[in-house]
């Protein structure tokens, strides 16, 4: 149980991290702000109206440990959505979860094979949709590679990466274009840690087993449910006859989800309380494609940041679900559903042929290069839109049912959302220029980072 949090600076967020802690969260889930994403500290030009806006800025191994303080890594399950620069944030992961085993006379190795989380590192879709890219796609692979071989080897609890369909269904992607694009990226790295030849054959299964799925659940209930059994179906399939991975327990389908935000509204924002109570309930009420972890957004972030009471009641939305409802005491409810295996049998058949597409164009890398997916996407996008625009997709308070009474959970705006305090980005400027001196007058120190 997890929401996505991160802002201002290091020590803010370790603190509103403390806190959801402390209320029955069970996971972390890091935002890092842009600048981090996409590799710039606080004080380059570029990082101009962006530091700590939508995450926390991280530039060195001081904001790392400052991050985590207090909150002992080798007990705690945590993602970080990072991607371009992945491999740097998990070293410093690492190394601070060094420090506090040493801090805590234990050993360090130990720890660091204890750590369980998840580093996103899916270029892929940052292609498709996000854009914070640093390298170019092949380039990009070659990196997740070797952090996969690399966290195999030493890290065995953590998922070197977790392949996006998230961000395709928020691109516009439908059910079929978000399951055939997610295996096609997961195709691509699968086979480039194989051909790389630093994972020896016989633990090529400790590699599959290691790779996960961050999904997007939707409103449409039924679908999408449908959609993450589907998902399983072709996860299982492709691990045993591509990889030939025989352990059962290795081919699991593992994914946690974040459910959708793209159908979160500014008009009548309380609205969005049902629909992510919906979207919850498609990943949740089928054992057999269950998430893993569920993290949920709040109901303004259609407005902007949520406030940590926003956040709060997110996280009560899955407590609900797991202690107070028997939801998690029966075995799979849709088994043997004929309406449900038909569907089922559909988006299999359209995402086989649409991964069929991408391999005879050369693979998930060479079908981003040619813009291939990427206007298969903006096509999709753009229908949806013209859906709702013509009232044929009804949206509740934007295109239909607009009469509304006045709303007091938005009635003071400046109040009804986080805002970050325009000073933050000077401090973090200010902090980042003051590690460099102090780094520098270290002759050892100022060598090494050069």
């Amino acid at each position: 149980m997890r929401t996505y949090a991160g802002h201002s600076s290091a020590a803010a967020s370790n603190a509103l991290y403390r806190r959801n802690l402390e209320k029955g969260q069970t996971g972390l889930s890091v935002a890092f702000d842009l600048p981090t994403q996409t590799g710039y500290d606080p004080d380059h030009v570029l990082a101009r109206g962006e530091v700590g806006k939508v995450g926390v800025p991280i530039s060195h191994i001081g904001d790392m440990r400052a991050l985590f303080e207090q909150i002992p890594l080798d007990r705690m399950n945590t993602s970080m959505t990072i991607n371009a620069t992945a491999m740097w944030l998990l070293a410093m992961y690492q190394v601070a979860a060094e420090e506090q085993a040493q801090a805590a006379g234990e050993d360090p190795a130990a720890v660091v094979r204890a750590l369980a989380g998840t580093t996103q590192n899916d270029i892929i879709k940052e292609y498709l949709s996000r854009g914070t890219y640093v390298f170019a796609p092949a380039p990009s692979l070659r990196l997740i590679t070797d952090m996969v071989s690399y966290t195999v080897a030493e890290i065995p609890k953590w998922n070197p990466i977790n392949v996006c369909s998230y961000h395709l269904q928020e691109a516009g992607a439908t059910p079929v274009q978000e399951i055939a694009y997610a295996m096609s990226t997961a195709i691509a790295v699968l086979d480039a840690v194989r051909d790389a030849g630093q994972v020896p054959q016989e633990r090529f299964g400790e590699v599959v087993a290691r790779i996960s799925f961050f999904v997007n659940a939707g409103v449409r209930f039924v679908e999408e449910m449908c959609k993450m059994r589907a998902f399983v179906q072709l996860w299982d399939e492709l691990a045993l006859e591509r990889y030939g991975v025989t352990d059962a327990t290795q081919r699991r389908f593992r994914y946690g989800v974040q459910v959708n935000s793209l159908g979160l509204t500014e008009a009548q924002p309380e609205n969005n309380v049902q629909r992510i109570v919906l979207e919850m309930l498609a990943v949740t009420l089928s054992k057999d494609a269950r998430a893993r972890a569920v993290q949920l957004p709040a109901w303004n972030e259609a407005l902007g940041l949520p406030r940590p009471w926003d956040q709060q009641w997110s996280l009560r939305m899955q407590q609900v679900l797991a202690f107070e409802s028997d939801l998690l005491e029966y075995d799979d409810l849709f088994e043997g559903s004929a309406v449900v295996e038909a569907k089922v049998a559909e988006l299999v058949a359209g995402a086989r042929a649409e991964i069929a597409r991408v391999q005879d164009l050369g693979g998930a890398v060479a079908a981003v290069e040619s813009g291939y997916m990427k206007s298969a996407l903006v096509s999709s996008h753009a229908l949806r839109r013209q859906r709702i625009e013509t009232g044929e997709d009804v949206v509740v308070g934007v295109n239909r049912f607009q009469s509304t009474e006045p709303n007091p959970l938005t009635a003071d705006l400046d109040t009804a959302i986080q805002t970050v305090d325009a000073g933050v980005e000077a401090a973090a400027a200010q902090a980042v220029r003051a590690w460099r001196e102090g780094r520098d007058a270290d002759p050892v120190r100022r060598d090494r980072a050069a």
